[in-house]
């Protein structure tokens, strides 16, 4: 009798545990985004939108040395946006007629297609693809009338594998692409047998049905928790600028796509002959711009892969104490080593 009293208070301590938390639960699941800070809000405002199949892309164009005709495209990485580069953009509007980024699909300022059921704002479920990403970029330069004019492409992680695809694509001379003049990469893991994603991308990769609730869970402390450590010791972000970035990926509910962008992790594997090909192949100069202390692409064995894959290709190593972010930890080394390259041919 009292054994069977102390279960039953037990499922009713149960029940009422569960009771309040469903409502912090759920009060937790729509804690708004946080406020665009001024900076971030100034990077917005002084961008644009244009249309692809319907989704609205968001981008910035800035026109910098008069007379010049040459034209960059900055492809930023994952988990983050365009906003990656505003510490060299000044520089880079020094150096070139046009400086255009754009923000991804599933990225930053743009309206994500969300492939959630559940989620309110669902339009139609979506698969994002390397693809896809590069065909916007496409699509951008067609739109500002660019199409027809060379390019010089400037990536960093995940839009390596974007500029990977282009390059293919150029490779190919398929109508209505790109026309590449130049490549430079940055601490993106172009190789699938060298590259080491965080434990947080594995989970939410590979996570299955548990992935849109661990998306949903994520909160500010597990991201900047997370993302610090592909950092350098020395250069690792403020708090504010750990919000910026956390800002733009909250930014209409961009946190929920997360699991889904992550996918092109597979698509790497599954096409590296592709992609890996066109970068063995390459004849436009090319160069490679590395923070060596990066935990995802890890030094040595990356960059011997490289330089065994690729070897026209020029390399600028950072110091030792840069990682995974070396536009941002190391704004003016990065800079010199693009603009030394960018003025070699």
């Amino acid at each position: 009798m009292v054994r069977r009293d102390r279960l039953r208070r037990m499922r009713e301590w149960w029940v009422q545990v569960g009771l309040l938390a469903v409502p912090l639960l759920a009060a937790y699941l729509h804690i708004p985004p946080p406020q665009l800070s001024p900076a971030l809000h100034s990077w917005k405002s002084s961008g644009k939108f244009f249309t692809y199949k319907g989704l609205r892309i968001f981008y910035q164009d800035s026109v910098g040395v008069v007379g010049s005709p040459e034209i960059v495209v900055l492809l930023h990485g994952f988990p983050t946006s365009s906003y990656d580069w505003y510490k060299i953009w000044e520089g880079l509007t020094l150096r070139f007629h046009r400086v255009i980024a754009l923000d991804f699909l599933g990225f930053g300022f743009n309206l994500h297609p969300c492939p959630h059921p559940i989620h309110p704002t669902l339009t139609l479920p979506h698969h994002y693809s390397i693809f896809e990403q590069a065909s916007i970029v496409e699509a951008l330069l067609r739109h500002l009338g660019l199409q027809n004019r060379r390019v010089n492409l400037l990536s960093h992680d995940y839009g390596d594998i974007v500029a990977q695809e282009l390059l293919y694509r150029f490779k190919q001379n398929r109508s209505g692409r790109l026309t590449i003049k130049s490549l430079c990469l940055s601490n993106g893991g172009i190789f699938p047998e060298t590259h080491r994603p965080l434990l947080l991308q594995k989970l939410l990769k590979d996570g299955g049905m548990l992935s849109p609730i661990l998306t949903r869970l994520m909160n500010f402390f597990v991201f900047s928790r997370g993302l610090t450590p592909v950092f350098g010791p020395y250069t690792r972000p403020s708090e504010s600028e750990l919000w910026d970035m956390w800002a733009g990926i909250r930014n209409n509910d961009g946190n929920l796509v997360i699991d889904s962008l992550l996918q092109y992790i597979n698509q790497r594997k599954k096409f590296r002959r592709r992609w890996v090909g066109a970068l063995a192949s390459v004849t436009i100069p090319i160069h490679f711009i590395y923070g060596p202390l990066d935990p995802v692409n890890p030094y040595p064995e990356f960059l011997e892969l490289y330089r065994k894959t690729l070897p026209r290709s020029t390399v600028s190593i950072l110091d030792d104490h840069i990682s995974h972010y070396p536009q941002l930890e190391d704004p003016m080394g990065f800079l010199n080593a693009y603009m030394g390259f960018i003025n070699s041919f």
